[in-house]
This record gives C-alpha cells, structure tokens and sequence, in this order.
C-alpha cells in the first residue's frame, strides 16, 4: 500500500462505471492504490485501508472517532452532488482534511434543463402535445392565448451558485432583464456578473421568469410560501430544479389550479411522486421526476473532475474542479440524499 498514495473508493449511491469512464478509472487506478469497496473485497477492507488512505471518494459515515483513525486522509470526494451532515465537519476541518462535491458536475445539464422547462412553460408546448395525443389540438391562435416570450422578459434567479452562473449566459441571447437574489453574496460579486442584485420580494414582485436554484438551509426552507407566491404577478412562469424544501408546495398549487401562475417542477417533496399527487391533475405545470441533471454526461464528468482533483492534491496543489466545503456555510444545509425515486422507475 506505500508505493503509491491509497485511494477509497466506495461511491454509493453512486455506481463505479457510471462516473469513471474506462479512461478515468485507468488513470485512477494507474496513479493510485484504490481499494474498491463496491467490488469484491475482504470484509475488513475498510478498517484495514483507513488508516492508510490519502482520500475517500464517495460519502461514507465519518464521524470523529472515524477521521481520527485515519491518519492520512487528506481529502473526502463526495460523488452525489451535495453536503450531507454524516460527516464530523469541525474534526475534519481541524486536520485539514477537504471535503469535496461534485456538485458543479451537474451545473450546465440542470441549467439547460432549466431554459427547456422555461421555454416550454412560456409556449405550453407539452401541453399541447398532451392535448394533441387526445385528439384535442388547438390552432394557431387558440393555442396560444396564454403565451408569453422569454425574449426581453424580467428574470429572477433565486441562489446564484453553480446553476444561476451555467444559466446566466444562457440567457443572454434573450436579451433579459435579469435580477438576482443570493444572500450570500455581495451586491458587486452579482453587478460582475451582468445582474442586477434584488431582495427577494422586489424580485418576485418583477419577474416574469423566476429560476428557483436555492440550497436548503434552516433560513431557505419554504422560502416561497403563500405570501410570497402571491407576489408573483398574474401569468408569471416559475421553474423549480434545486430542492424541493425551498418551496411551500401546498401553497403553490392553489396559484396553477386557478391558472395565475405556470410552472416547470423536477423536484418534489415525495419521490417517486404519489400516484395520486393532485400536481398531476393540473394543466400547466410540466412534471419531471428529479432528471435536470442525471444524464450520462454530467455523471461522467464526476470520474474526470475526481481523478484531477486528487492529482492535485496528491502533488500538494489545492484542488481546482469540485466545490469545496465551507466550514462558515456547512453546517447551515439541510441536504438528504436523492430518495430511491432513481431505482423505482413506478412502484406506485
């Protein structure tokens, strides 16, 4: 285990062969020991390879007595895509150990599912198509009475992290008038940016797109709940692709009942959506079970950012492709892994 630096790999829910292409596990595998927890292994792998490993790829259980025991680790890789609170954050952070996401991985697939949502949600494309399928189209005109161009709109992006910044410039053809509230960042870190940086409430007043991106913190959960969806104006197009928690649904589906309010959802509070959730009633919502960013080419991209990562951090370099841990922002989310939704394709 000592020529070459020791590598846990052990990335469930995550599969293997689903983030490394065979190039990228021949690389990892070329320039480090990896003790493959998802193949065969002895039982006492783990407690055998702890002590000896530079890093972990994937979200384990680390708790104080865990990261004591490992006396080399140098970096934690987590391959699902958010900070989850198994991890003794403060031991980690006190030994210099990184805490690594891959969550930048998924940032353009989601930002481009997110235009489609809001393109489809201005013209009711699939629900024409769905009106279409039941012999009950509409021309022209009639088809059209509710649409809306993205064209010179308002636009409200709500967190302005990895997703807002893979959507901004997607934008731009549009010519929007984009508004931005984040919270945690400075007015002048959005004016760079070509935004225009809003309170949340003067934003929703504005916008005729808004793009929820938020994270889940104990401040953001239900942070668009009855009173501030009824200051979106009438006819106002919303698109929801971070977390569920971050939106009162309850709330929200009075506004798309009455037809006041559109909206794109690929997140929900129950996943796999109950058979009879009253969302799949209503006409001008599009549903999406949890897929804006789980196409073959955002989890691919995983294995390559991972294997030049800890390249990096094997030579003493920082990392530079995956987000970082903040030790003043980690212990504010309210993060749970991705339901079994991926692998109950309809249980109802």
């Amino acid at each position: 285990m000592q020529d070459k630096p020791v590598v846990i790999l052990t990335p469930a829910p995550q599969r293997r062969d689903r983030i490394f292409t065979a190039s990228a596990l021949a690389r990892l595998q070329d320039r480090f020991t990896v003790v493959d927890l998802e193949a065969d292994h002895p039982a006492d792998a783990w407690d055998s390879a702890l002590p000896h490993a530079m890093a972990i790829i994937g979200q384990p259980d680390l708790d104080a007595e865990t990261i004591a025991r490992a006396l080399k680790l140098r970096a934690v890789l987590n391959v699902e895509g958010n900070f989850f609170p198994n991890i003794d954050y403060r031991a980690a952070f006190a030994r210099g150990i990184r805490v690594l996401a891959c969550g930048p991985a998924y940032s353009q697939a989601v930002a481009e599912f997110s235009l489609g949502l809001a393109l489809d949600i201005a013209r009711g494309i699939s629900r024409e198509d769905r009106a279409a399928r039941n012999g009950a189209e509409r021309y022209v005109a009639e088809g059209n009475t509710d649409a809306v161009l993205l064209r010179g709109s308002d636009v409200g992006i709500i967190g302005f992290g990895n997703l807002g910044r893979a959507l901004r410039p997607m934008l731009v053809p549009f010519a929007p008038h984009i508004r931005v509230y984040d919270p945690w960042l400075p007015d002048a870190v959005l004016r760079e940016q070509d935004v225009e940086p809003s309170g949340l409430d003067d934003l929703l007043r504005a916008s005729r797109f808004v793009f929820m991106f938020a994270t889940v913190t104990g401040e953001s959960e239900h942070l668009l709940d009855a009173r501030r969806l009824a200051l979106l104006p009438d006819g106002a197009r919303l698109v929801l692709v971070s977390r569920a928690p971050v939106v009162d649904y309850s709330a929200l589906l009075p506004e798309l009942r009455s037809g006041r309010l559109h909206a794109g959802i690929d997140v929900w509070p129950e996943e796999p959506i109950p058979a009879d959730d009253p969302y799949r009633a209503v006409d001008n919502v599009v549903i999406s079970g949890h897929r804006a960013g789980g196409i073959t080419a955002a989890f691919e991209s995983i294995g390559d950012m991972v294997v030049d990562d800890l390249e990096l951090i094997a030579a003493g370099l920082p990392p530079a492709r995956m987000q970082a841990a903040a030790p003043e922002l980690v212990s504010r989310y309210r993060n749970r892994p991705v339901s079994g939704a991926e692998n109950a394709t309809r249980r109802q």
